[in-house]
């Protein structure tokens, strides 16, 4: 076996020991080399929820609802069921694999087994940091729905970019907290959370369409925003697919708190699939519901949208509801994006966890400790708390931050199938487990990189309304050529770059077990 491939660890379900369902845990744990510090008190639903607060439909749909109505009309709602589809066999591949390797960190600890040190490394730290710049992205939604229902109850709050990030600021600073005081309340608060979204997103969306249809059922089928022409139409229709690209992941955060789930090599895959699915039932019936509720022509309202003279969703909903069920609707929305900033960043925080835990993160000795009172990683979760309120100093608008952060999880997502692909090639898997692909293996897998590769160069592609250049953030000097370099290039470029950098410097050439010890 070649230096940089690492061992391959156990790959069968353990029986249960003496112990119970716990102690087999323990013990398949401890095949993997790590000891069990983290608190497995997680069950199906629980895990279920986590990675559906992750995708959490209310979330994308209110960040980026503007963007894929005012640039693709009523039309626009067909990206929907394209990308979930397209998920889905992303979510089919990573459900085998999660079944294979229940340990913190996903995409980082598959491609640690499957690829090489190197690559494995990369993949972690690309992830890292799409999971951050993806807490900043949602905590900067809630102030979309908080300000306006603030403003309700007379608080008269103005919606500056600085009350949007002293809000988003404080939300940040709630959910740390969350986290460091354990997986139990974190999921308390989730579980709780999910119920409110979903029958939210449902009986709300049921009363618009049955009682505020203004549009007829086919509206969905008009193409007027898109232009003319099936080359103008196409490229119009693919930007449009912004919300619905910024919806659908993160269905992965079931396997990243395998440590804490129980029976996670089974329960894991099936919260994985199940939140995928789940996700596009209950955004389906919101996007048509709210699309159909649209008042008045629907073609001057999309025209409105894009001259930001509207912004829907929320005054689709306020517009066609008492004013009582409006602000109960904002409500419930608010509660669903609280719950998915804290899923995403007890996600991001097992990945950091996870990286720091092998020695692969700078300074990781300082905060790769779990608390023996809290079972947290403390010092974990104020360092990603931390990072994710760096783009604050940047902000230009959720929308931006949104995107950035979808294309660099698309990014890693690419990365981990490509491993994943190769180490099919080589004969993986060559034992059993709970959730199995069998000879559907490998062609999932090819489309799943295809799709993932479509979607990537999706968002490398330059246009103001996706992908502007780095001019158009703010607090920016004159930076005369570079200005004109696209914001999510350069995103990809600064990560990459300085991460490479990093592993020469401290990474190269180290064992794993050097590394854990450094």
């Amino acid at each position: 076996m070649p230096d940089d491939v690492l061992t391959r660890s156990p790959q069968t379900t353990p029986e249960p020991a003496a112990g119970g369902q716990e102690a087999a845990d323990a013990s398949d744990l401890a095949g993997f080399g790590y000891k069990q510090e983290l608190k497995r008190i997680l069950g199906f639903y629980s895990s279920f929820a986590v990675a559906f607060s992750y995708i959490s439909p209310s979330t994308g749909i209110f960040t980026l609802y503007a963007l894929g109505l005012g640039i693709g009309g009523p039309f626009f709602f067909w990206s929907w069921p394209i990308v979930a589809l397209g998920q889905f066999i992303i979510a089919l591949n990573f459900a085998e694999v999660s079944s294979h390797f229940p340990v913190a960190g996903s995409v980082y600890q598959w491609t640690k087994y499957l690829s090489n040190r190197a690559y494995s490394w990369i993949t972690g730290w690309v992830y890292l940091f799409a999971g951050v710049l993806t807490v900043t992205a949602v905590d900067v939604t809630i102030p979309i729905v908080l300000i306006p229902l603030l403003n309700h109850f007379g608080l008269n709050i103005p919606n500056t970019v600085q009350a949007q990030v002293i809000i988003a600021a404080l939300i940040l600073i709630s959910t740390t907290v969350l986290n460091i005081y354990g997986v139990r309340l974190v999921a308390i608060v989730n579980n709780t959370g999910v119920v409110f979204e979903i029958l939210g997103m449902v009986v709300f969306a049921l009363v618009l369409l049955i009682f505020t249809h203004h549009q007829s059922a086919g509206v969905v089928f008009n193409t007027n925003a898109l232009g003319s022409g099936f080359g103008n139409q196409a490229g119009t229709f693919l930007a449009a697919m912004f919300m619905s690209l910024f919806v659908i992941y993160g269905f992965d955060t079931a396997s990243t708190l395998a440590e804490e789930t129980k029976n996670p090599r089974r329960a894991a895959p099936r919260a994985v699939l199940a939140a995928v699915i789940g996700a596009f039932i209950i955004g389906a019936i919101f996007l048509y519901s709210t699309i159909i509720a649209i008042p008045g022509d629907v073609d001057k309202y999309v025209a409105n949208t894009a001259a930001a003279k509207v912004a829907p969703p929320v005054d689709i909903i306020t517009s066609n509801l008492p004013g009582w069920a409006g602000d109960l609707y904002l409500v419930v929305v608010f509660l669903a994006i609280y719950v998915c900033c804290l899923a995403i960043q007890t996600s991001t925080i097992r990945l950091a966890f996870g990286m720091a835990r092998d020695g692969k993160l700078p300074f990781a000795r300082l905060y790769n400790r779990v608390s023996p009172n809290l079972h947290t990683p403390v010092w974990t979760c104020v360092v990603v708390g931390a990072l994710s309120a760096v783009p604050f100093v940047y902000y230009s608008g959720a929308g931006l931050v949104a995107i950035a952060a979808t294309g660099m999880i698309y990014f890693s997502y690419l990365l981990g199938n490509i491993a994943i692909l190769i180490a099919r090639t080589k004969g993986w898997p060559t034992e059993g487990a709970p959730f199995k692909l069998g000879g559907w293996g490998t062609i999932v897998n090819v489309l799943g990189l295809v799709w993932g590769g479509s979607m990537l160069i999706n968002f490398l592609w330059p246009r103001p309304a996706s992908n502007p250049n780095l001019s158009a953030l703010p607090n920016i000097p004159n930076l005369g050529a570079v200005g004109n370099v696209p914001i999510f290039e350069a995103t990809i470029l600064v990560i990459v770059v300085v991460g490479a950098i990093y592993y020469v410097i401290a990474q190269r050439g180290k064992t794993d077990q050097a590394a854990k010890a450094a």
